[in-house]
């Protein structure tokens, strides 16, 4: 399988271009990059065939199967979009859009075209995730509450990789996504209350910098979720899954219980990389002609619990 991905030469797309690296049967035959002569060295460093700055370009290719967007959250709309009607299955990264209309937008070209579409939803690939998902679907776990931690150091507008972003980055429709999501998964409901708070926004940046998000749904499981872009260090996302049976507290790809013993994820998964397996998934999808797991119908419902939850924030 040949793979176009545009936004390669930024921080989550050279993670995807390493995890495709590992994937049997797969190439990148084509990148996408903001400037002529830095997607072409980056292409010929990474010994890539072809390099554009128009995603147009590489989904006229015939050497181009399916897409991988890493590109400003900003662009996933109209580029998901332009995939879909080029006939091209296309994961893109989360969020599939910072707005419900141009999320329902994609998923209704996704279903007009029947072309394959998934979002980055990595959380639900995380092995740490999954064992929970796992120990949930088996019976033998019901969530009591999640609580979870988002904190960045974010004052300047740089990326995951401490460099220079050309766009601006969001608490609510890209790091809270993420969490709602994933318990929207987890606990196989949508919320039926919701609430939100942000402070003031960045003087520059223009975006609120810390959040509060709470969730519940109608069987009684919540979610409490504190964001911030002012918090410095620890950094990362921490996950707190306080269950009936068990606690256990997800850090990425890794897994404790209350008492930070560490459990076995070996047999989870064939990878403890989230972003290679989410790739697998969008790989494994297209060539049995599936849906996958975090497909864009799937991820639409917490597209709506987070334009709710922005409704409540800004009162509009």
């Amino acid at each position: 399988m040949r793979i176009c991905v545009a936004g390669a030469a930024g921080a989550f797309g050279m993670k995807h271009l390493d995890a495709l690296g590992k994937i049997d049967g797969v190439s990148v035959t084509s990148v996408v990059g903001r400037t002529p002569e830095s997607i072409s060295a980056f292409a010929k460093d990474r010994g890539i065939g072809h390099a554009t700055t128009e995603l147009a370009e590489s989904l006229a290719r015939d050497d181009v199967d399916a897409v991988i967007l890493a590109t400003p959250t900003q662009m996933h709309t109209e580029q998901t979009i332009a995939c879909l009607k080029a006939g091209k299955p296309v994961l893109v990264e989360i969020p599939m859009a910072d707005n419900l209309a141009d999320s329902r937008e994609i998923v209704r070209v996704q279903k007009e075209t029947g072309i394959m579409a998934m979002a980055g939803h990595v959380r639900r690939f995380n092995p740490s995730h999954q064992f929970v998902h796992n120990e949930i679907s088996a019976g033998r776990l019901n969530i009591q509450q999640m609580d979870v931690q988002t904190y960045f150091f974010r004052r300047k507008n740089i990326n995951a990789a401490g460099n220079a972003r050309s766009w601006t980055d969001h608490l609510l429709w890209h790091h809270a996504c993420h969490t709602v999501d994933l318990f929207q998964y987890q606990t196989g409901e949508i919320p039926s209350e919701v609430f939100g708070m942000q402070g003031p926004d960045h003087p520059e940046l223009g975006i609120a910098m810390d959040m509060a998000i709470g969730l519940k749904t109608p069987s009684g499981a919540i979610c409490t979720l504190s964001l911030s872009f002012n918090n410095n260090g620890p950094l990362g996302t921490f996950f707190r899954y306080i269950c009936d049976n068990e606690t256990y507290i997800a850090r990425y790809d890794d897994l404790v219980n209350g008492r930070e013993e560490p459990i076995d994820l070996s047999n989870v998964a064939v990878s403890n990389n989230g972003i290679e397996l989410i790739d697998r998934e969008f790989i494994s999808a297209v060539r049995e002609g599936r849906e996958p797991n975090s497909s864009v119908v799937q991820c639409l419902p917490a597209m709506e619990t987070l334009d709710r939850i922005e409704k409540i924030m800004t009162g509009k």
